[in-house]
């Protein structure tokens, strides 16, 4: 069983790692292990198909909105697409298998833009495959939850120790399921 700590090199890195970004949030509703590892330095993403996948659908699912609406990066978000006239955030996604979490991550995304000064944003989540929008709005209790959960995400970067792994039938399609489970018959 693998086991995971931290070095002395990524102590200093962890430091770092203090502003939550979308992926934070999105893996922390998903796997606390997953969350670790990436914040801590151990990214498996450029190897997932998976993930290659979910970009090609961004990228190519909406070719005349690259002109029209722009992607924003600010606090350590990344949105898709924003719509300013409206004040829209659009977050694309390749299946909504793990609709929670996208649920939570484009509330995330609502309450950071509100933190700046944008206010009364709404957004959608969209699913080019499915041919599926769903509208996420930004609520009081989700502004408290969410600080609560902020407070979760670091307790969790901060750890010197990782989570423990999820069952492997939780795992079958994440970048990290060869790390996490190699070595297993």
């Amino acid at each position: 069983m693998k086991k995971c700590n931290l070095t002395e090199n990524n102590t200093r890195y962890k430091h770092l790692i203090m502003q939550i970004t979308g992926t934070h949030f999105n893996y922390y509703l998903i796997c606390h292990r997953k969350l670790w590892l990436f914040a801590n330095g151990i990214q498996m993403e450029h190897t997932s198909d998976a993930v290659y996948e979910g970009k090609l659908i961004h990228e190519t699912s909406y070719d005349r909105r690259s002109d029209k609406y722009r992607e924003i990066e600010m606090n350590g978000i990344k949105i898709d697409y924003f719509e300013p006239r409206n004040r829209i955030v659009h977050e694309i996604k390749k299946s909504d298998k793990r609709s929670e979490a996208h649920q939570w991550q484009l509330k995330y995304y609502l309450y950071v833009l509100e933190q700046n000064g944008v206010k009364e944003c709404t957004g959608l989540l969209e699913y080019p495959r499915l041919h599926k929008t769903e509208e996420v709005l930004l609520t009081t209790p989700d502004r408290d939850a969410i600080r609560e959960m902020v407070v979760a995400i670091k307790t969790i970067i901060n750890n010197d120790v990782c989570p423990p792994k999820l069952p492997r039938s939780k795992c079958k399609n994440c970048s990290y399921f060869d790390f996490c489970h190699s070595g297993e018959e």
